[in-house]
């Protein structure tokens, strides 16, 4: 669409022209004021909000160019895809493209011939870019990704950090930080770093009610990932009730359990591909575009992969090992349903997991201070993995909203049992004291545990702890319950994890009122999740709306192969040529005129007249059929 014609209209007039929607949603509308108006604006809202029309439009509308910046290099390709798909005259400069393609884009920025440029933020620091930009005209500076400036964050970039000049060097530019993640704390910081203190703010409620959260205690962790995964596979159904592959992200702390996980996948018969950044850049690119270009595709990955995702269909992220953060658990799980149909989030934690975090803090090389916060990270990622209420109610309030139980997370479906945990405790507690008390000794949870139920083994007999008073005296709990009871008293600070490297366990201060009596201890029960327990109360996950008229389902399912064929022939995800929401949309109207097509959702202007007569030839050959 060329910038003379967006500049002559209205913001809701491009809206409903160039993407094909009839109204904003939420805060969007009034974000695009502020930045068609020249203001600043610190934009939080949750992923699938629609945080990029309020910088695409604005860019289109004021004089100049939008610079994007983006750490997303290996997805530039892609947005700019979709924004072409609807006729924006978009492009990007990073490090993947040739000199003659930088030359190319350079020319057409200083031409004006670009709608909006996308640019790493390592880019924007080197002194080619930054005198590039000071050529042409910029209509605003869009920042995403904005958390990575937060030191606070999960996420923190050192090239973030430079953006803060970004106010002094273009003045009477307007700015835009957005993110999808960031606490009251990470909020401020991002705030202060970019220099934003006189922007707009706009926070959007960080709530996905499409999306199921669920936590379970790990047993025998890729069988259960095997049982979720398939769970979900045969949950997801078409308009017509017709399994559909169902998409998925999992998500593993190191390299090396990416690769096992993702081979024990495959094993098992699930199409599923590693990804982490020890890979060849051409084989993550690979990866990347068959996740994107096809239907029923697993990734197994690291933090690596994922942010800035825009594929629509993804209908599981699964976590094997426990996130380091609340913030880093949002981020990665709001990567599902971003179609806003049903998805399920979860989570298998157990004990190792606690320590080894507590360990990988204690060895950081960071301060006492950078210590001090990711262990309040962690504590916040426990106590949503141990709570006994709702869980969304748990997430929102981290984020400083308030919310009521959701009726959609795992306890809420089945409301876990708590018991009185004190007595245990107290014998582990004991345990622990008389062994260092006696003889000088520390140990990790299972040497403790095997003393508890009385379990001879050599290291037992060796230090001759069968004369313990505690010895044999825990043989009312099994192994896995014991487990459950250390990770409860880790979680909660009755329990902590020295600094020897071991894993060895030590009393806090904390603990005298609990061995004193002063001090009851509610414990949650541990109910190790079978397949469908969970979910067996969930609504299944269709790919189409569930309202659909049982006669529009042929024409809907006509519609998706169709795009399928088309989005294969331009080498594109099947997203950027329609979302299912317009492919329900226009098998529930039956259009047999252009004129008809105009005014459902996702079709604009360029969408109208590139794929508008070969979307009636489907819905005439699907009638015919019929008929």
């Amino acid at each position: 669409m060329p910038q003379t014609d967006a500049r002559a209209q209205a913001p809701l007039d491009v809206l409903h022209r160039v993407f094909g929607y009839g109204e904003f949603r939420g805060d969007q509308a009034a974000i695009i004021d502020q930045l068609v108006a020249g203001g600043d604006a610190v934009v939080l809202m949750p992923t699938g909000g629609g945080k990029s029309l309020t910088y695409q439009i604005p860019s289109l509308i004021r004089p100049g160019t939008g610079v994007v910046i983006s750490p997303l290099i290996a997805l530039m390709q892609d947005q700019v895809d979709a924004l072409r798909a609807v006729g924006v005259r978009a492009e990007f400069l990073n490090s993947t493209q040739s000199f003659d393609e930088r030359r190319q884009v350079e020319r057409d920025f200083l031409a004006g011939a670009l709608d909006l440029l996308y640019v790493a933020p390592e880019g924007l620091t080197t002194p080619r870019v930054q005198e590039l930009l000071k050529q042409g005209e910029i209509a605003l500076f869009a920042i995403d990704e904005a958390h990575c400036v937060s030191q606070w964050g999960h996420d923190f970039r050192p090239d973030y950090l430079w953006l803060s000049n970004l106010a002094k060097l273009w003045p009477a530019v307007p700015r835009i930080a957005l993110t999808a993640t960031a606490t009251e704390a990470t909020h401020r910081e991002l705030t202060e770093r970019l220099g934003l203190q006189n922007a707009r703010h706009f926070v959007a409620s960080f709530d996905r009610p499409n999306i199921q959260y669920r936590i379970a205690p790990k047993d025998e962790v890729r069988q259960q990932l095997v049982a979720f995964i398939r769970e979900q596979q045969a949950a997801s159904v078409d308009a017509a009730g017709v399994p559909v592959p169902a998409a998925g992200i999992v998500y593993a702390l190191s390299r090396a359990t990416v690769e096992k996980t993702a081979e024990f996948l495959r094993s098992k018969g699930i199409d599923a591909m590693p990804y982490h950044a020890g890979l060849d850049a051409s084989v993550r690119a690979q990866t990347q575009s068959r996740f994107l270009r096809e239907d029923g595709v697993v990734i197994v990955a690291t933090i690596a992969f994922g942010m800035g995702i825009d594929k629509p269909d993804v209908r599981f992220v699964a976590h094997v090992d426990l996130p380091k953060s609340v913030e880093g658990y949002y981020q990665e799980t709001g990567r599902a349903g971003r179609d806003g149909q049903a998805s399920v989030a979860w989570l298998a934690y157990g004990l190792a997991d606690v320590v080894q975090q507590r360990q990988l803090i204690d060895k950081s090389p960071g301060d006492r201070a950078f210590k001090q916060r990711m262990g309040q990270h962690l504590d916040a990622m426990l106590a949503l993995c141990e709570t006994v209420s709702c869980r969304r109610v748990n997430l929102l309030s981290y984020f400083g909203q308030s919310s009521e139980p959701c009726g959609n997370c795992d306890t809420c479906l089945a409301p876990p049992e708590t018991f009185d945990g004190t007595v245990p405790a107290q014998k582990l507690l004991s345990t622990v004291v008389r062994l260092k008390r006696e003889r000088n000794q520390q140990f990790g949870a299972g040497h403790l545990i095997d003393i508890l139920m009385g379990k001879v083994t050599p290291r037992v007999e060796q230090n001759g702890h069968q004369r313990l008073a505690t010895w044999g005296i825990g043989n009312e709990l099994n192994q896995a319950q014991w487990r459950g009871v250390v990770r409860q008293l880790l979680a909660t600070g009755l329990l902590a994890v020295s600094d020897d490297g071991y894993g060895t366990l030590v009393i806090t201060d904390a603990s005298t009122a609990v061995l004193r009596g002063e001090r009851a201890v509610e414990l949650r029960r541990d109910v190790h999740e079978s397949a469908g327990r969970a979910a067996a109360r969930a609504p299944r996950m269709r790919v189409g709306d569930a309202e659909l008229p049982e006669a529009a389902r042929p024409l809907f399912e006509a519609l998706r192969e169709w795009r399928a064929a088309t989005a294969r022939e331009q080498s594109v995800p099947a997203y950027i040529v329609f979302g299912d929401a317009t492919l329900r949309a226009v098998a529930a109207a039956r259009p047999g005129r252009l004129e008809e097509l105009e005014g459902i959702t996702g079709i604009g202007a360029k969408k109208l007249e590139q794929y508008g007569d070969a979307l009636l030839e489907v819905v005439a050959a699907t009638a015919q059929d019929a008929a």
